[in-house]
């Protein structure tokens, strides 16, 4: 898909991967709605945009509420007359081994990481229709093809999310609504400072993974690689493709 001009809604735009994508989405001419709770962050980040020439709407949602998250479609729709790009990106993570893991924090990371994505896409899916079709870009995860201790519960939410994507691009393949999963392995970002559960299990891991010759890459070269597969539209993108 060409880029320039096209509406592109970006969950979790106010850090991290979300952050970047945005930057580098409006360098590429797209005009944007940007998803995350923190107005004050949104704003800031739509000021800068539009001072590099960008165009770019904030809305401020919180994606564990059905009404806003279709309020956010609806604002992208009515600000802009359509919906061209729908990346959900927001996450979050639960550590804990399968024996501990708080049940709690497992069913709050499934709202965010599998519910929110999914009532997005249901939100965007009639829009695209009527415009004739659309692109969703899944943000998922390399853990959810391995098996990590402390990290099962995240990695079984973009698991889920994996074969949500892979089922939706079967069903609309034939209404021209493409679907892409995106796999980031380890990225330089607070991420982990946000999980849920043991903490100090999540920083652990992460300090041995980068004690090891895994690439760690930037949440730059994460979006550059969110930005070409919306371009050349594979049915998953991965990091060293």
């Amino acid at each position: 898909m060409d880029i320039s001009g096209k509406v592109v809604l970006i969950t979790g735009a106010s850090m991290g991967i979300g952050l970047a994508t945005a930057q580098v989405f409006s360098r590429a001419g797209a005009r944007l709605a940007l998803v995350a709770r923190s107005g004050v962050l949104l704003a800031g980040l739509v000021e800068e945009l539009r001072a590099q020439g960008g165009e770019a709407l904030a809305i401020p949602a919180d994606l564990f509420d059905p009404e806003q998250i279709t309020r956010a479609i609806a604002e992208t729709v009515a600000h802009f007359g359509h919906l061209d790009i729908l990346i959900n990106n927001a996450g979050q993570a639960a550590a804990g081994t399968v024996a501990e893991v708080n049940v709690a924090d497992f069913r709050h990371i499934v709202e965010l990481n599998v519910y929110a994505p999914l009532l997005a896409m249901q939100a965007a899916i009639p829009v695209m229709r009527a415009h004739g079709g659309g692109l969703i870009l899944n943000v998922s995860s390399m853990v959810s093809k391995m098996c990590l201790p402390g990290l099962g519960a995240y990695a079984a939410t973009k698991a889920a999310l994996n074969l949500l994507s892979d089922t939706a691009r079967g069903e609309l393949a034939g209404e021209n609504i493409r679907v892409i999963s995106i796999f980031p392995r380890m990225t330089a970002t607070d991420f982990s400072k946000h999980s849920l559960g043991n903490r100090t299990m999540h920083r652990d891991m992460h300090r041995e993974q980068r004690a090891t010759p895994i690439p760690v890459d930037s949440a730059e070269h994460v979006a550059e690689k969110i930005l070409a597969a919306a371009i050349l539209e594979p049915a998953e993108q991965y990091m060293d493709a």
